[in-house]
């Protein structure tokens, strides 16, 4: 890449300050808020900030290898969409790892002897601070599930292979479980993991 490309000012040249954050709307699980900030050149602008309390998912691997994943309604898209087990925190300080574990035990039944950071996801930097943790979950075991009253999951088992051709086909549309199967495919490549 050439140099004429790639510009790096210095820190105080790009100085962005945010002067205030009101709060307009709160909902159960988002606050819309509005910030005023002063932009490099002095100027003032108002930004739209969403602020979520984070979540965790996990994406679960079966002794055949195959990828455990969910399918369930967003009312978002008026669709059912092929997603990880997934669910926002209780409290900023729950533990994303407990909450993984949790999500994995009430939308699919399991259980995992195994659990590891996979990587972590924001997926609106834009306007949003929301951020999930998602971890790879192995040693499966069956359990009980146990929904919540407004969820209707059907639970299923995906080759590697299919997904990463759904990906690349653009059937595969949710974010954290593109960047959940790419970074588990690379890591395997790569041997992280097995």
């Amino acid at each position: 890449m050439s140099e004429e490309l790639i510009r790096q000012d210095s820190p105080d040249h790009m100085k962005i300050e945010r002067l205030k954050r009101e709060e307009v709307l709160k909902g159960s699980i988002l606050t819309y808020c509005r910030d005023t900030v002063r932009l490099p050149d002095g100027q003032l602008r108002e930004w739209d900030f969403i602020r979520h309390q984070g979540a965790a998912a996990v994406l679960p691997v079966d002794e055949q290898g195959r990828l455990i994943l969910v399918r369930q309604y967003r009312n978002a898209f008026d669709r059912f969409m092929l997603e990880l087990p997934a669910g926002g925190l209780e409290s900023p300080e729950e533990d994303t790892k407990e909450a993984a574990l949790r999500e994995l035990k009430e939308e699919t039944g399991f259980t995992a002897e195994k659990i590891q950071p996979l990587l972590r996801f924001y997926p609106t930097v834009a306007y949003s601070g929301e951020k999930i943790d998602i971890y790879l979950a192995t040693g499966l075991s069956e359990s009980e599930r146990s929904l919540d009253p407004d969820e209707y999951i059907n639970v299923e088992a995906w080759e590697r292979e299919t997904l990463l051709d759904m990906i690349y086909n653009g059937e595969l549309n949710d974010g954290k479980t593109i960047a959940a199967i790419l970074a588990y495919d690379c890591g395997r490549q790569s041997g992280r993991f097995t």
